[in-house]
């Protein structure tokens, strides 16, 4: 098992390459469209230098995994799987997640509520086979209905990648305050988490490196177990959830959120065209 790592610098965003070499085989989680949100323009750069690393590998690509619909970058899965091919593959709960923001967006008859856009959807305990890796999905919601983490286990070692929910030890948990979102019910999938193997190498979709840190891509369970500053060894669900909600309380939309969503539950397709040849987004004012 080999897993290479990527940080889209603009939103702390890991974009990480799960291979199979000897089979040459790999899957894409969580790739990262670059968006400027002061023009509306978009471009390729960073999901290209992914494009670029895999083929100069050799390998096959077999799954763009997406971790949840991201509410901080928009993805780059739909340019990756017509440049490279592969099986969009995301967790079947999404269904819940384009339902709250089809109304949020006010979306016509035509957007899809069914998770039809994506290719293969998982639910806890679905496996996939990237020649001698076993992926194994956990559904870990808290931060969306929709959150899944992906078990790669193969002969050797173990590694989850955990989407948002949980962070490098000295930054924390993901948030709650979400659509959907509920700081008990992610205390509970954390927990789960905790309990794969302490050696288990946690791949990370975001790191906010407190003051003097550089960012890093992974943790382990060990060291969340030991210093995670929210949920540490030694703190109970009431705690977590008082922590959690007062804090959610404090924090600002982020800053991507709303041309996020709605490209990402629509698998990371960009708005079609109008009658002048130029794609709009939505802006719903006061319903965040």
């Amino acid at each position: 098992m080999q897993v290479h790592s990527f940080l889209h610098e603009d939103t702390e965003t890991y974009t990480h390459v799960l291979a199979d070499a000897d089979q040459q085989l790999c899957a894409i989680i969580d790739p990262v469209l670059n968006f400027d949100p002061k023009s509306g323009t978009t471009s390729t750069e960073s999901a290209d230098e992914v494009i670029e690393f895999v083929r100069r590998q050799g390998w096959e690509l077999v799954y763009i995994i997406e971790t949840h619909a991201h509410a901080d970058h928009l993805s780059a899965a739909i340019h990756i799987k017509d440049v490279l091919g592969g099986q969009l593959v995301i967790g079947k709960y999404i269904t819940e997640v384009q339902k709250i923001f089809k109304q949020i967006f006010n979306f016509d008859t035509s957007f899809r509520t069914d998770a039809s856009q994506f290719d293969l959807l998982t639910d806890e305990g679905t496996t996939l086979n990237l020649g001698s890796i076993t992926i194994t999905t956990m559904h870990v919601p808290g931060h969306t209905p929709a959150d899944m983490a992906y078990v790669a286990t193969d002969s050797e070692k173990s590694a989850v990648f955990t989407g948002d929910t949980i962070f490098a030890p000295d930054v924390g948990t993901a948030r709650c305050d979400f659509p959907g979102g509920d700081a008990k019910t992610l205390y509970h999938s954390i927990q789960r988490l905790l309990a794969l193997d302490e050696d288990t190498v946690m791949y990370l979709c975001h790191d906010y490196p407190s003051k003097g840190r550089q960012h890093c891509p992974t943790t382990t369970v060990a060291a969340q177990k030991m210093g995670n500053i929210h949920v540490k060894d030694g703190i109970n669900e009431a705690e977590f959830v008082q922590m959690r909600e007062r804090r959610d309380a404090t924090l600002e939309m982020p800053r991507l959120i709303i041309p996020s969503v709605q490209v990402n539950i629509d698998a990371g397709k960009l708005p079609e065209p109008e009658d002048n040849g130029t794609r709009y987004l939505k802006v719903p004012i006061n319903a965040l």
